[in-house]
C-alpha cells in the first residue's frame, strides 16, 4: 500500500436517510479524505441482509476498494441487520475491533455501549468495518479505524511481511 493510495468505499445502512440527512455518512467520508485515502464512493443501502451482502460482495470481488466502512444497522432493533449480514460473509473476523469499540463506548456513554454490534472482518482480501449509525459513533469509530486501516489492508492482502 505504501506505493499507492488506499481505496475506501463507504456505506450508510438506512431505510430513512437521504444524502441530505446522512450525517454519519458525512463523518465517514470526511475522515477518509482527511486521512489522505481515496474515497471511491459513498452509497446509502437499505437495512436488508441481501442488499448489504450484495453490495459488500460486489465491492470486494470486483476489487473496487481495499476497505469498506459501513455505518448503521448494528443495534438490536428488529430492523438492524448489518451485523447479521456481515457475520455470514466474513472470511476472517477481526474480533478485537468490536471488542475495543464496545469497551470505549462503555467508557464514553455507559452500559448502553455494550449493545453495539460494531464489527470488522475480511472478505475476499477486502477489510470491512461496521459502525453504529449515529454521526457521533461514526466519528468515534473512524478515530479507531484510520490509524490501523493501511496496516489492516496490507495484512488482509498478505503484502506485509514484518510486524514493524
Amino acid at each position: 500500500m505504501k506505493d499507492m493510495t488506499l481505496r475506501v468505499f463507504t456505506i450508510t445502512v438506512s431505510d430513512s436517510r437521504t444524502p441530505e440527512t446522512d450525517t454519519a455518512g458525512a463523518k465517514l467520508k470526511e475522515a477518509v479524505v482527511k486521512a489522505g485515502f481515496l474515497l471511491v464512493r459513498h452509497v446509502i443501502v437499505r437495512d436488508e441482509v441481501q442488499h448489504i451482502q450484495e453490495l459488500v460482495r460486489s465491492v470486494s470481488t470486483e476489487n473496487l476498494a481495499d476497505a469498506v466502512i459501513l455505518s448503521g444497522g448494528t443495534g438490536i432493533a428488529p430492523r438492524d441487520v448489518t451485523a447479521e449480514a456481515l457475520n455470514t460473509i466474513y472470511d476472517k473476523r477481526i474480533d478485537g475491533f468490536g471488542e475495543e469499540f464496545r469497551r470505549k463506548s462503555i467508557e464514553a456513554i455507559g452500559p448502553r455501549g455494550m449493545l453495539s454490534g460494531a464489527s470488522a472482518g475480511v472478505f475476499d482480501g477486502c477489510v470491512i468495518f461496521s459502525l453504529p449509525g449515529s454521526s457521533k459513533a461514526a466519528a468515534f469509530g473512524m478515530e479507531m479505524i484510520i490509524p490501523i486501516l493501511e496496516h489492516a489492508c496490507e495484512q488482509a492482502l498478505g503484502t506485509r511481511t514484518s510486524h514493524g
